[in-house]
């Protein structure tokens, strides 16, 4: 894998770093990013790193926690040896705005380390920046990043760096993203006292995945159970019948069963069923795909079966939860 700075870069004395604040973005990316770039500084007695805040408009700009934050400009034209950092969020579809679009491919042409945090990675797969290299996005938003950009080599890790394109997962792993460019410009040694500094012990690399194990996000630690978990989540567009998901883990129908029902309380049948409307939930509120493709993408026949087993569970239909979803946008 191929350096994230570009040549004559490795000087950290001449890094900027400029954060490009979207509408809603996640507080907590950005804070954990900048707060690494600080810690740096301090530790170095120097200004190593600098940064500014721009968005549209240049003016202010509200987080996800509603806090505003004043922009030290707008999307002006950036210095060549610039590191653009884009700060994503919960309203990405909405802040991707055509003129961020213009502004980013302009930038980008000049060649500089491009940073996508948490959601950004849409804004980049949007702009056409990520074509043919490997992203991450928030676990939250890859069904619907997969479904909208298939040129892009999605990943499941917390943070991924493809030459000079660097996505991350949000949360924290935007410390680990940091962690790693420190310790290229400045030394291990620093990293892991910014590290020290944050009380962050499990410094994680782009090997580690974003989401826990199935064991821990289920509370139950049984080989086989989270074996059938994750073929099940590993097959929603084409779903296995519970005999087959017994057959490769070597037991019964019945005892699979038996084994749901005993940790989960509920069949596998119905298990598999909430996840496959769980992503459907997730491609409605965050595509534009129609109905009909969002059923065939989560494994239902026909879009009857598929609306009356999502008002079973969500006590409303696909159609009125995409068109709540698009009364919201508008605002």
């Amino acid at each position: 894998m191929t350096s994230a700075l570009a040549p004559g870069q490795n000087d950290a004395k001449s890094r900027r770093f400029v954060f490009v604040l979207l509408d809603k973005f996640t507080l907590l990316s950005f804070a954990s990013a900048i707060d690494c770039l600080r810690l740096a500084n301090r530790h170095m007695g120097g200004d190593h790193y600098s940064w500014i805040l721009v968005g549209e408009g240049g003016d202010t700009i509200s987080c996800s926690t509603n806090t505003t934050f004043k922009l030290d400009d707008d999307l002006t034209e950036l210095r060549r040896d610039d590191t653009i950092v884009l700060c994503g969020g919960t309203s990405i579809q909405q802040a991707t705005t055509k003129k961020l679009l213009n502004w980013l491919r302009r930038e980008a042409r000049k060649g500089p380390p491009i940073i996508g945090l948490c959601t950004a990675s849409f804004c980049m797969a949007k702009a056409g920046l990520l074509d043919g290299k490997r992203a991450t996005i928030h676990w939250e938003n890859q069904d619907s990043f997969a479904e909208e950009f298939d040129e892009v080599e999605l990943s499941k890790s917390v943070f991924t760096i493809d030459t000079n394109r660097m996505t991350t997962a949000g949360g924290t792993s935007s410390i680990d993203l940091f962690l790693k460019l420190i310790a290229q410009d400045l030394g291990e040694d620093v990293a892991n006292w910014v590290a020290d500094q944050q009380i962050y012990s499990s410094i994680r690399t782009d090997q580690d995945t974003q989401r826990l194990s199935v064991p821990t996000r289920i509370g139950v630690r049984h080989p086989k159970l989270s074996m059938v978990i994750q073929m099940m989540e590993a097959n929603i567009e084409e779903p296995i019948s519970p005999s087959l998901l017994a057959k490769d883990v070597g037991m019964s129908t019945r005892q699979l069963e038996r084994l749901f029902r005993r940790y989960l309380n509920r069949s596998p049948k119905r298990y598999y069923m909430e996840l496959r409307l769980q992503k459907a939930r997730n491609l409605l509120m965050q595509t534009d795909m129609s109905v009909i493709n969002v059923a065939l993408a989560c494994g239902f026949a026909s879009p009857s079966h598929f609306s009356k087993c999502y008002r079973a569970h969500y006590e409303t239909t696909p159609y009125r939860e995409r068109g709540s979803q698009s009364s919201r946008l508008s605002i």
